[in-house]
């Protein structure tokens, strides 16, 4: 599959139902992706949406060299970490509120992470160093290409089988200890 290439070659050709098909497609992964770096679903989806509203103002910055999904992931990275820089408003919770929060999130991570697998895989996903994180999720949950996952990393094709291969050393590492535990 082109990943969504054909579809903006058709809303460029102004078929604007194309361009839902492209957010169908992708948006919940770009949402899930800038989440790992901003850690707010909410401001994960404004960012996704600001990523996909560049597609529409500025139609033709897309070349066609990567793919559709790429460039998304390279644009949603780098509003990310825009986010991330500009971020200087901080929550203040009343500690008597603290614990409705608390029981919540709980119920929320049940939910997401019921099984028990999941849960130690992504603990052990957690502990590693951001690149090494980004990287497994761009290669194993979004199945990027190597080269697709270094454009968006800025790094080259080596750097990223270097990074996933010290990547699932430190996953294995991570895993035999949770298990003796």
């Amino acid at each position: 599959m082109d990943r969504g290439a054909s579809s903006y070659r058709r809303f460029l050709d102004g078929d604007e139902s194309a361009f839902d098909e492209i957010m169908e497609e992708l948006f919940r992964s770009l949402v899930f992706f800038i989440d790992r770096y901003v850690h707010d679903v909410h401001a994960a989806e404004d960012l996704a949406i600001d990523a996909f509203t560049d597609l529409i103002v500025h139609r033709h910055r897309y070349n066609f060299k990567v793919t559709l999904k790429t460039y998304l992931f390279m644009i949603g990275k780098s509003r990310a970490l825009d986010y991330l820089k500009h971020r200087r408003v901080v929550d203040l919770t009343p500690l008597s509120e603290t614990g409705d929060l608390q029981d919540d999130q709980r119920a929320l991570e049940e939910m997401v992470l019921a099984d028990e697998r999941k849960r130690i895989v992504n603990a052990a996903i957690a502990k590693l160093p951001e690149e090494m994180r980004v990287v497994v999720h761009l290669i194993y949950f979004e199945d990027m290409t190597y080269d697709e996952a270094a454009k968006v990393m800025k790094k080259n094709r080596k750097q990223v089988d270097n990074l996933l291969y010290r990547a699932k050393k430190e996953l294995r590492s991570i895993l035999g200890e949770d298990r003796e535990l």
